[in-house]
């Protein structure tokens, strides 16, 4: 029998460096992996060498020792490096299995509050979502079906299938999503809306809940924010020199109206929040009011929109005018009371930030004159206007070159290859990982202002500026297809276009 000190001094490793052996996956069953936080690192002769958060944890090694018949070698390695390659080799359907043999279907008339505070449920809740915070998902969606009930996670803007649960599972998963968020578990005929936070590995992580009847029962989403992630800077985001040189600029003026523009999940706030940051200093006053706060901004004052308690976008915006700000961020221009109060703040010296859904830039100011706000008002306060998307990055680790496509080289002769992500563990066979921002920057000059005030179409205004050098979201997108960041493919799908 080994000593108990045989472990007290263990080297440490750095799990990246090591190619685990798959056939060693075997040795070990998931529910001791997991269990133990171990996993198998190699084999020589009749010695396995396992991978611990804990190497003092003497029970565990009886239990591998017991199961594998086998010598053990020990080396420590961090807890998060640990349950990434458990997550990685041995899947999230194994803990979910566990969890499900360990579920009994209730009988009788067990409530539902019973049955959600069973530990197997509170456990596959928990697994499910912090699987989807470890693999950087910004939305959950849990769906009933015919038959099953079905996971999905949201990863650089796409939806893929993380695993399918049987159907009795449903109502307990949703019952306890509902507890978690505050939410009432006896109605689930009309949408609900909740929050709550959790702490994974030492940062707080809000998660905003949607419930939606369907007609195989409640459907849930949570969205994943993360409120202590990395702010980023405006030249991480995928501005091009250029551009970045052109809104540092206009970010930088004492007054006016800046407007970034795209659908949902486009990265707006992102952007926002990074000019935010850039302007930010102790002699200004900024404030916000958003709907949801989604980074905590240090040395700012941040509000949410609460409409049940009477605080909207508006009525947010004449009180923040009250606070003496230099600086204000309204979320998302909604309404023509809003945009008024917006343009009025701009004209009487405030920098203002703020969002609109429109497809490209000069479409955000025909936007606001349908609104129903006056076009002399608007050609006298808006500085700029940002149209953005997020396209997917080619994975680093799968990265390859391929023959550009026949039409590319018709319509681009100078690119003859084209980076392609072939597919990894690291992307999930996706080819792609991380996204980067493509961007349409309209500056607001006097010539627009005219063409604004006299009504002009924002085709008229789009010819113009794409005449004065404006890049349009496909130009910026294929900037990037040639530094090799993202395919052609990709740009294709968020410009909505069909072809080049």
């Amino acid at each position: 029998m080994h000593g108990r000190n045989e472990y007290d001094r263990v080297p440490e490793v750095d799990l990246a460096s090591y190619k685990i052996d798959a056939k060693l996956l075997n040795l070990i069953p998931a529910s001791v992996v997991r269990k133990h936080n171990l996993i198998p690192l190699f084999k020589v002769g009749d010695t396995l060498t396992i991978a611990m958060a804990d190497p003092k944890n003497i029970s565990a090694l009886d239990e591998v020792r017991s199961v594998t018949k086998m010598d053990l070698s020990v080396v420590k390695a961090a807890l998060n490096d640990i349950q990434d390659a458990i997550t990685e080799f041995y899947g999230i359907s194994g803990a979910v299995d566990t969890v499900i043999q360990d579920y009994v279907p209730p009988t009788g008339k067990r409530a539902k509050l019973d049955v959600a505070a069973e530990a197997p449920i509170m456990k596959l809740v928990d697994v499910i979502i912090s699987q989807a915070i470890r693999e950087r998902a910004s939305d959950i969606h849990i769906e009933p079906e015919a038959k099953d009930l079905r996971v999905r996670y949201r990863v650089d803007g796409v939806l893929h299938e993380e695993l399918s649960l049987p159907k009795h599972m449903h109502a307990p998963v949703i019952s306890r999503i509902k507890i978690l968020g505050n939410m009432n578990i006896a109605e689930s005929r009309v949408p609900q809306d909740g929050r709550f936070e959790v702490d994974q590995e030492g940062k707080k992580v809000d998660l905003r809940l949607s419930s939606f009847p369907s007609s195989y029962g409640e459907k849930m989403v949570l969205r994943i924010l993360d409120k202590s992630a990395m702010l980023y800077e405006l030249a991480e985001i995928g501005f091009s020199k250029e551009n970045l040189k052109k809104f540092s600029a206009v970010i930088r003026k004492p007054h006016g109206i800046v407007l970034v523009t795209g659908p949902t999940g486009s990265g707006k706030t992102t952007t926002l929040y990074a000019a935010l940051s850039v302007v930010n200093n102790e002699e200004l006053n900024m404030v916000t009011v958003e709907d949801p706060i989604e980074y905590e901004l240090p040395g700012v004052t941040q509000a949410q929109v609460n409409v049940k308690a009477g605080l909207t976008f508006a009525s947010a915006l004449r009180s923040i005018l009250r606070q003496d700000p230099d600086i204000i961020f309204i979320g998302e221009i909604r309404d023509i009371e809003t945009a008024s109060i917006a343009i009025q703040s701009a004209m009487t010296g405030h920098l203002v930030f703020s969002s609109l859904h429109t497809n490209d830039a000069p479409g955000a100011l025909t936007r606001l004159i349908d609104m129903g706000v006056e076009p002399f008002l608007i050609s006298s306060s808006v500085e700029a206007v940002l149209a953005q998307r997020l396209v997917r990055k080619i994975c680093d680790k799968c990265v390859e070159k391929i023959p550009a496509p026949a039409p590319v080289k018709q319509k681009y002769p100078e690119i003859k290859t084209v980076n392609h992500g072939k597919g990894c563990k690291a992307c999930k066979n996706t080819g792609y990982r991380g996204r980067v921002g493509i961007f349409e920057l309209l500056i607001i000059d006097e010539e627009i202002r005219k063409m604004i005030t006299s009504k002009v179409s924002s085709d008229e205004i789009r010819k113009y500026a794409i005449s004065r050098g404006m890049k349009t979201l496909l130009e910026d997108g294929m900037e990037k297809v040639k530094a090799g960041i993202t395919t052609i493919d990709e740009v294709l799908r968020v410009t909505e276009l069909e072809q080049i």
